[in-house]
């Protein structure tokens, strides 16, 4: 959790000298690796709770919980000097996760980071971060998450239709309420302190409109953990997720999930219809 917070300072502080939508720019080759550590029955717990995930605690690691034992790894590249796209203002776009096995507690994992590519972006420029995990040398989990960084570009200087305008918004897969949660002010500064992920974003309303957002937001991987919790209770092992960030969570509100009678097409939207996520999963029998 430290190094998380430092890597947050640290993108403050870098963040200004690096220019989005520079042409040419390329991001670092290397790869970032943490020493094998199995997770701490304390965090992980806490982890559990906050985001409804009803697996006894002897159980496998929630699918979401190795990207966040990594997420200070992928940060201190992000920050790096070499990364060519400022950490501050970067957005969550989507994010696939595949749990190739179930992944035991009391396992060390291995988690590895790196940036797999660039792509343009209607509204700027996206990269493609890579995380995986192993036990004892062999892949048990992987994730693939975009980031936008937002900068002019063509596309976005030329003009859209309404409905262009509006796409994302309010379409979403026409799917039955399955639950409504009420998100608590405070459910930011929470995670945060479950997570490490003290960004400012999350932390409170005045923190947050220094950002531009009127209020504090959800974290993004809070919302699709518990999403898949809600998922987890329709049966089978979990082994796949695809999720598409549409909105961001003003806090505090209330939200609905609603899924497909099997749970394998979920989205969460609020009560004027505003979809902030849409996603898939796949599980096992």
């Amino acid at each position: 959790m430290a190094s998380l917070s430092a890597a947050l300072v640290r993108g403050a502080v870098t963040s200004p000298f690096k220019h989005p939508g520079r042409p040419g720019a390329t991001l670092p080759t290397g790869r970032l690796t943490l020493p094998a550590a199995h997770a701490a029955p304390g965090p992980l717990a806490a982890y559990r709770r906050i985001c409804g995930f009803p697996t006894p605690e002897s159980g496998p690691l929630p699918l979401t919980y190795p990207h966040v034992l990594a997420f200070p790894l992928a940060m201190r590249l992000m920050t790096g000097r070499d990364f060519p796209l400022p950490v501050v203002g970067l957005v969550h776009t989507w994010i696939e996760i595949s749990g190739h096995r179930p992944v035991r507690p009391g396992e060390a994992l291995e988690p590895t980071v790196y940036a797999a590519g660039l792509t343009a972006h209607r509204r700027g420029t996206e990269v493609t971060m890579v995380t995986e995990a192993r036990v004892g040398g062999e892949l048990v989990w992987e994730s693939r998450s975009g980031y936008l960084s937002r900068h002019a570009t063509k596309a976005e200087a030329a003009p859209r239709s309404e409905e262009e305008a509006l796409k994302g918004e309010r379409e979403a897969p026409a799917l039955p309420s399955v639950a409504e949660w009420r998100l608590p002010g405070d459910l930011g500064r929470r995670y945060g302190a479950v997570s490490g992920d003290r960004n400012p974003i999350h932390l409170h309303p005045l923190t947050a409109r220094l950002f531009g957002f009127p209020r504090a937001i959800a974290h993004g991987m809070w919302t699709v953990a518990r999403c898949l919790a809600e998922a987890d209770r329709q049966g089978g092992e979990l082994r796949t997720v695809r999720v598409e960030f549409r909105a961001p969570v003003l806090l505090p509100t209330s939200v609905t999930y609603a899924a497909d009678p099997a749970g394998n097409a979920f989205a969460l939207r609020s009560g004027s219809g505003r979809v902030h996520l849409t996603g898939t999963v796949t599980r096992t029998s």
